[in-house]
């Protein structure tokens, strides 16, 4: 789900910064061996998390990069051969593999630092990290003052006319769609999908590109393709500092986020445990903006004073902020009507 401001890779398994560590290296109880997405984010998150973690807490971080982590989650979980200790990926990994066996359960007494977070922000397998949104984005200059500010909006194509773009994924998508038909945004989940694909079916004539990566959604609305879109905030923000007419809204935005789970059989569990503790705790959240436009995980961040007022309000996780938007329910997407609904969503995109 990520890239570097959501930057998707080729590759599905490679090593970045530190490198791989042998199986006989990974049985030290001093080190671990942590897993990102690579680019931008997983060299923003070293400066302001990994690092100072490892240097309080005298251990090595080796760190590798997978953006799509689930193929060999699934592979160490199911062979029993664990390679990897900690992984930042979407919660939805970390549901469906410790409903499979493939991700352990956290003991959450030897987690303080998770206390001060909601407990909506946490499963029984893993804990937030960081936040990011999709958003509604637009060209300001494509609509005279009153650009789009809702996704009934972006579905009004008499009054909102233009080039749209749709994110080709359920995800946040079908939330979008249900939105546009009026439903509140407390009362989404659990999703009704056949309101949603029927919403989906309307705009659909109506949509340009269905973008498929962060960079591609960023290219659409610099160049003007489009005067409106679906787009991760971090993707709209990059753009805007480099001088594009480009805006967006958090009005029904839906927060995402990454958790940090650990491996079923990890070789160095109760290190993980230790660094996943640390590295939740607000004195190194609120490093995190500082370097890239994502959230803390930890809303306990925001009460250290390291993250500048005017920062903080442009952040997806800032209380104001997220009340604007529905947070995405990835017990929801982990269950056997989530499941289906990606699998539909698949047969909506072939038609």
């Amino acid at each position: 789900m990520k890239d570097t401001g959501r930057m998707k890779y080729l590759f599905v398994f490679s090593v970045v910064l530190v490198g791989s560590v042998s199986a006989d290296d990974s049985l030290a109880d001093d080190q671990i061996t942590f897993v990102s997405q690579g680019g931008a984010y997983q060299e923003a998150q070293t400066v302001a998390i990994l690092d100072p973690v490892a240097e309080a807490l005298g251990i090595t971080i080796n760190q590798e990069s997978a953006p799509n982590a689930w193929p060999m989650i699934k592979v160490q979980g199911t062979t029993g051969q664990a390679v990897w200790d900690v992984v930042d990926t979407p919660p939805l990994n970390c549901l469906r593999g410790g409903n499979q066996g493939l991700i352990a359960e956290l003991d959450f007494s030897q987690i303080p630092n998770a206390d001060s977070m909601p407990d909506e922000y946490k499963t029984p397998y893993s804990v937030a990290y960081e936040f990011y949104s999709s958003v509604l984005a637009y060209d300001p200059e494509a609509f005279d003052g009153n650009p789009p500010q809702s996704w009934e909006d972006f579905w009004n194509v008499e009054e909102f006319p233009g080039n749209r773009a749709l994110r080709n994924h359920s995800l946040g998508t079908l939330e979008a769609a249900l939105m546009a038909d009026g439903v509140p945004r407390e009362e989404l989940y659990p999703l009704d999908v056949d309101r949603a694909f029927a919403k989906l079916e309307e705009i659909k004539p109506h949509i340009t590109t269905w973008w498929t990566s962060g960079g591609q959604s960023a290219q659409l609305l610099y160049d003007g393709e489009v005067d409106m879109l679906m787009m991760w905030n971090g993707r709209v923000s990059a753009i805007i500092n480099e001088g594009a007419s480009a805006a967006f809204t958090y009005n029904d935005g839906v927060l995402q986020n990454t958790h940090l789970c650990i491996i079923e059989g990890a070789i160095n569990q109760e290190t993980a445990v230790e660094f996943i503790n640390a590295a939740i705790a607000p004195e190194y959240q609120a490093n995190l903006p500082l370097h890239i436009d994502y959230g803390p995980g930890n809303p306990a961040a925001f009460d250290t004073g390291k993250i500048p007022d005017e920062r903080a309000k442009e952040l997806p996780s800032f209380p104001e902020n997220a009340k604007r938007q529905v947070l995405m329910s990835y017990e929801w997407w982990a269950s056997s009507a989530g499941e289906e609904a990606e699998r539909r969503w698949l047969e909506f995109m072939q038609r």
